[in-house]
């Protein structure tokens, strides 16, 4: 299976990954061949890359049914909740911390974080995807972390609900194309207290998710909001939390930006540790998740170009290349593979 930009899906090409609404129920389901009506209605929904099937790739596993499942039903109960912020009921809130409960313990025994991330995302499930994805993130960095498994399961409920306090922003700047006013973005920098205000109340969320939740968006320099915090003023779930929003944020297109290309958003994580971020969650955070996801391709400093197939661990840059075709005449070759790790002289250049 690859990892393709969707300009550059041919039709009938197979799709090799759901594409889900923000309730979580299949728009486009894996195995569905891709006419080119199918791959316009995509970009006209914002997808900007999608998985497909390929005979040559597929030892790559990135599909994990059990997860998937648990995503689904995530997102459901996350969209009963959005939609019925006004009157949260406690039976709302009980049903998603269910399935997260169970989404976690699964996480902990058989999660693989290569398989875990990097869902397709459309203009209308980006909030939903965007917070399941930031809790998952928060899972696999607090078990890098030695965190015990309760502190596990109460760090991912504020990562996917840490935005929860923008159901309260008005949708006009929410959604805004272009940069917000400063008066707009005084009003954006108050959904973190929306988010506590509207959790504090319910005695089914730990107060140490509300905690990370509100703090979810202060940097260590002191330079964050709301309340410009900084250095351990801010507490670990709310550090966790801030670089695995960034991370997921600035990894996916909005309508106001494209997004950064991986090395460039794992770059901004690096370069904030000491500032923005905290150096022991950032160095952990480089242990735990790779540069390049699984099927992606990428092309070399020499020219080649070819497909991630594996990751080398503790070297997230340096992943297991499978070269299909000649990168000059982009004709078909017997495919052979660069392991980056055994050739220091190659890097990647750049992301196709």
């Amino acid at each position: 299976m690859r990892l393709e930009y969707i300009n550059r899906v041919n039709e009938n090409e197979v799709l090799g990954k759901n594409v889900y609404t923000n309730d979580g129920r299949v728009l486009l389901r894996s195995g569905v061949k891709l006419t080119n009506q199918y791959i316009r209605k995509l970009h006209q929904l914002g997808v900007y890359y999608v998985y497909v099937e390929d005979d040559r790739l597929d030892d790559i596993e990135i599909e994990d049914d059990k997860l998937n499942l648990l995503k689904q039903e995530t997102m459901k109960s996350l969209s009963v909740i959005i939609k019925n912020t006004g009157m949260l009921d406690k039976s709302y809130i009980k049903q998603c911390l269910s399935i997260l409960d169970e989404l976690v313990e699964y996480i902990m025994e058989l999660g693989d974080v290569n398989k875990s991330l990097y869902d397709i995302k459309t203009h209308d499930n980006y909030t939903y995807l965007h917070s399941i994805d930031t809790g998952i993130m928060c899972t696999f960095l607090g078990l890098s972390l030695n965190m015990t498994k309760q502190s596990i399961k109460d760090l991912t409920i504020g990562g996917v609900l840490h935005d929860i306090g923008k159901v309260r922003v008005p949708y006009s700047i929410i959604n805004k194309e272009g940069p917000l006013t400063e008066e707009e973005f005084e009003e954006m920098k108050k959904h973190p207290i929306y988010g506590k205000e509207m959790l504090k109340e319910n005695i089914s969320i730990p107060y140490s998710s509300i905690v990370g939740i509100e703090q979810h968006h202060e940097k260590i320099n002191g330079k964050g909001y709301p309340y410009g915090l900084n250095g351990n003023e801010i507490s670990k779930f709310g550090k966790v939390i801030c670089i695995c929003d960034v991370y997921d944020a600035v990894s996916s297109d909005r309508s106001y930006r494209n997004k950064f290309s991986p090395s460039d958003a794992y770059e901004l994580i690096l370069a904030g540790c000491g500032t923005s971020f905290d150096p022991e969650i950032v160095k952990t955070f480089k242990e735990t998740f790779s540069v390049y996801p699984l099927g992606c391709c990428v092309k070399l400093s020499n020219g080649v170009e070819g497909y991630v197939i594996r990751q080398n661990k503790n070297f997230p840059d340096r992943p297991v290349l499978r070269v299909l075709y000649d990168s000059m005449t982009k004709k078909p070759i017997k495919f052979y593979e660069v392991n980056l790790l055994e050739t220091p002289n190659l890097i990647v250049d750049s992301v196709i």
